[in-house]
């Protein structure tokens, strides 16, 4: 299996990597456009901001590829962030895979902004994506940003308000936690995802 990971500057990338070499995959490290349409699988790792990712999805000529693919495609953490239409942050316009905006998380006092730390998963619907997942796995988060609780929200979690942890419609399909820190639950979704039906 071909699974393409696109380097768009995201500090994640080795981790990620890593994480499928686990699951016996060797990743194709890119940031070529031909590369990507070739690959069986693509992910889009991110930790960074979403403007700075978007910018750098431009600068590499990536977006219409992006946007144009048939394969399955995660977004991982600000990866899953920029499948969506629009992003609080920097008030950036994003790939619009997915319908929905992107917003800061608003907490009270007595949490804190960035959610760091392990939450719990809570299945919104069944789906290949998180099959096999319990109803009390948690996941590690990183984020300031979360993206809605929507039809296309297969699991969410919350930090002072409700948010879209796993989200998968189509083809499209991202997690906002870490899979690669994420232990077993992580190396779950990261197994589901490769054989994920194609369609």
């Amino acid at each position: 299996m071909r699974v393409a990971l696109i380097d768009a500057g995201g500090a994640n990338l080795g981790s990620v990597r890593y994480a499928l070499q686990r699951l016996g995959v060797e990743p194709e490290l890119t940031r070529d456009a031909d590369a990507i349409r070739r690959a069986d699988r693509v992910i889009l790792p991110g930790v960074s901001a979403a403007a700075t990712v978007m910018r750098q999805l431009h600068a590499l000529e990536l977006v219409d590829t992006l946007r144009s693919l048939r394969q399955p495609l995660l977004g991982v953490c600000v990866g899953m962030q920029l499948l969506f239409e629009h992003s609080e942050e920097d008030d950036t316009p994003c790939l619009g895979l997915l319908p929905g905006r992107v917003r800061k998380l608003e907490v009270a006092s007595d949490l804190r902004v960035p959610h760091m730390g392990w939450s719990r998963l809570q299945r919104e619907r069944d789906d290949p994506l998180t099959a096999g997942f319990g109803d009390s796995d948690y996941a590690y988060f990183v984020h300031s940003y979360a993206a809605p609780v929507t039809d296309a929200c297969i699991a969410s979690a919350a930090h002072g308000r409700t948010f879209a942890a796993v989200v998968r419609q189509g083809r499209i399909a991202g997690a906002q936690f870490h899979p690669e820190r994420s232990a077993a639950t992580g190396a779950r979704l990261l197994g589901n995802f490769l054989l994920a039906d194609a369609a």
